[in-house]
């Protein structure tokens, strides 16, 4: 049907296309000026109730009716997006209205293409240095439990954001405690899927994190740390096997400066300088967090690297220490602490827990000061060090006794 001088629209019924149930498929075409493109109605009739003339279903036909409404409202919908694009085309093209009224659906973005997003930048930060190996893992390893959650649970390889309700963070967090798991650590991973989420957001691909309301809450575990005695006796304690030996030292070193593992892993001969006390430092920026972490070596820290500067290994590889791989590390100190006659859970971290709480805060050393040596840029992260021993607790009372009590225990008069 002719609509105007230059459009004309046209609803015609392809026969040859008709089924076994005797439906045919009814097709829009649209011409402009020669120029033809059409599609599917998606609505079919049997040929005995299509008036070729008016291009419509007559009136016996059950259906009739709604066909015909939509050969109407389809009718003026693609007149109606000729004229807009009359306003501001000179030249118009019967593709370029069947666009416009049936744009093609954009394929939504999917959770996977967000960790891909996520997780490629933070590895070009990974390899300038700007960022840790070790958090790289830790989000690839989200990745993988995600990956496994959604097969599990959805029978799904991928789900695309706009799909994502509050139920899944829900349905995450179970799986990954039914997974033995601990709470603290699902929480962890929680938390870290909202970040996820979020890169997209800022990226366009979403409006909202739909689990962003889910509340991440933690139970702060009682950690493990070496009293002071325990510490000494460790350094001092002789030990025939060689490799023992050397975990030991490096992990005496990390009690007494506070480095991670990986931090130490990575140190050299040049981190050592001369600090303007005329004393020996060591510095290094956490691969995790960026921040610099200068450390006043205390003499038994010293005398572990004098100890080692001529390994053969820190030699060639250029080390300040000889340290093993955080597996052999982390099962070795479990071995010097059997021969020690600690019955503690020793890793990599419980040494700097010890720093933190042995070495420094149970001595009276500022918790500003202490989140400076740990390279903390928060002080909630150096919070959580912060426990009230014993042995403090002793020592702060044995101040105030002497400050408010004679040795005679008498109150001094202000």
């Amino acid at each position: 049907m002719k609509v105007n001088e230059d459009l004309s629209i046209l609803f015609w019924l392809w026969r040859q296309k008709t089924s076994k149930d005797g439906m045919a498929p009814i097709y829009v075409r649209i011409t402009v000026k020669g120029d033809r493109d059409g599609f599917s109605s998606g609505k079919k009739i049997h040929p005995d109730y299509w008036d070729e003339e008016t291009a419509s279903a007559t009136w016996a036909c059950p259906d009739g009716k709604l066909i015909n409404s939509y050969i109407a409202k389809t009718r003026a919908e693609l007149e109606r997006h000729y004229n807009q694009l009359a306003a501001v085309h000179d030249k118009i093209t019967a593709t370029m209205i069947k666009e416009a009224y049936m744009p093609k659906e954009v394929p939504q973005k999917t959770l996977m293409q967000a960790f891909k997003l996520h997780n490629d930048e933070f590895e070009e930060r990974v390899n300038k240095k700007k960022a840790s190996k070790g958090t790289l893992a830790r989000y690839e390893r989200l990745k993988e439990k995600v990956e496994s959650f959604l097969q599990k649970k959805y029978k799904l390889m991928d789900i695309p954001l706009g799909d994502i309700e509050m139920a899944l963070a829900v349905n995450f967090f179970h799986y990954l405690t039914m997974e033995d798991i601990g709470d603290n650590t699902a929480m962890k991973y929680v938390k870290t899927l909202k970040q996820i989420i979020d890169r997209a957001i800022a990226e366009g691909w979403i409006k909202h994190n739909t689990i962003s309301g889910f509340k991440c809450t933690y139970v702060d575990p009682e950690r493990e740390t070496l009293e002071m005695h325990e510490l000494i006796n460790m350094y001092e304690k002789p030990i025939s096997l060689v490799r023992l030996e050397e975990v030991r030292d490096v992990y005496v070193f990390c009690c007494f400066t506070g480095y991670a593992y990986e931090t130490v892993y990575n140190l050299e001969p040049s981190n050592v300088f001369k600090g303007l006390d005329g004393k020996l430092w060591i510095t290094k920026d956490r691969q995790k967090t960026g921040a610099e972490e200068t450390v006043p070596l205390l003499p038994i820290a010293l005398a572990i690297i004098e100890k080692y500067k001529n390994h053969p290994y820190c030699v060639s590889e250029n080390k300040l220490l000889p340290v093993n791989s955080n597996v052999r590390y982390n099962a070795y100190i479990k071995e010097v602490a059997t021969i020690c006659g600690i019955n503690k859970e020793l890793t990599t971290h419980t040494a700097r827990h010890t720093f933190a709480t042995t070495v420094l805060l149970e001595n009276d050393v500022p918790m500003e000061t202490v989140a400076k040596l740990l390279g903390h840029r928060d002080m909630r992260s150096t919070q959580i060090y912060a426990k009230i021993t014993k042995r403090k607790i002793s020592n702060n009372m044995k101040a105030l006794e002497s400050r408010i009590f004679s040795e005679q225990g008498l109150l001094k008069v202000s």
